[in-house]
């Protein structure tokens, strides 16, 4: 597995349309790119739950998320994918509903497909999530946006809020996917959160031919008549020629 860290925070990532939003964009070696946004409340396990994902180790502690931007390389269905994982830092909730800076909301723009996590320990952030599906999908209009919902710290069964049946009938009414997964102990389900909206993207990504194209490449293409006609009096030409041979 080929990781790399771009140096690119949300406070610094360039704006939609630039020269160097292109160039951070760019999939190694011309591959197909995935851009996937990790966004939740605070202390949910966004930052662990990319780490693990990109490089499968669990790390307990870490610095106040920096919106770091990560890439790494990926096989779906036999292809090579350039996959670039934004994380994100934590949502707050005031009264008037969620804060969500235009930072955070450029990065969500920014995505091909979104990841929104809770932690099964705190009932706020399970709370948060269909407001922040809705926010998602308001900033992609015209074009539902693929988005999984990840249940984490479900190994922490002793302080749980958050049944895991609460998240899957949430996913399901907003149609998404959901993955209950303990970051800490279980690398296989981080992994399948992550491939499954790559794989989705992927066969977005991918042009598709309608019936009639398809149908059309199947008939052979017809001879130019006039070309036919040509052969046919070159032939007639020919037999003239040997049967006057032939006589003489």
């Amino acid at each position: 597995m080929r990781l790399i860290q771009n140096m690119c925070t949300i406070a610094e990532y360039p704006a939609p349309g630039s020269a160097a939003a292109a160039d951070c964009c760019l999939g190694a070696a011309g591959r197909r790119l995935v851009k996937i946004a990790v966004v939740g409340a605070s202390g949910v396990g966004k930052t662990a739950l990319v780490v693990r994902f990109l490089t499968k180790r669990f790390i307990g502690d870490y610095e106040r998320n920096a919106g770091n931007l990560y890439t790494r390389q990926v096989q779906i269905e036999g292809e090579t994918l350039a996959i670039q994982v934004q994380d994100t830092p934590g949502i707050q909730v005031h009264e008037n509903g969620l804060s969500c800076g235009e930072q955070l909301n450029r990065c969500i723009r920014w995505a091909d497909a979104v990841v929104i996590v809770f932690s099964v320990t705190d009932y706020k952030s399970y709370e948060l999530i269909g407001q922040l599906h809705q926010h998602v999908q308001q900033l992609h209009l015209g074009a539902r946006l693929p988005v999984v919902v990840v249940a984490n710290k479900a190994d922490l069964l002793h302080i749980k809020q958050v049944d895991p049946q609460l998240g899957l009938q949430l996913a399901s009414v907003l149609g998404c996917s959901f993955y209950e997964v303990s970051v800490s102990e279980n690398y296989n389900d981080v992994y399948n959160a992550f491939h499954v909206l790559c794989k989705e993207v992927s066969h977005k990504q991918q042009p598709s031919s309608t019936p009639e194209k398809r149908r059309t490449s199947l008939i052979p293409r017809p001879k130019s008549p006039n070309m036919q006609d040509l052969k046919r009096r070159f032939k007639q030409a020919l037999s003239a020629k040997v049967r006057t041979v032939t006589s003489v």
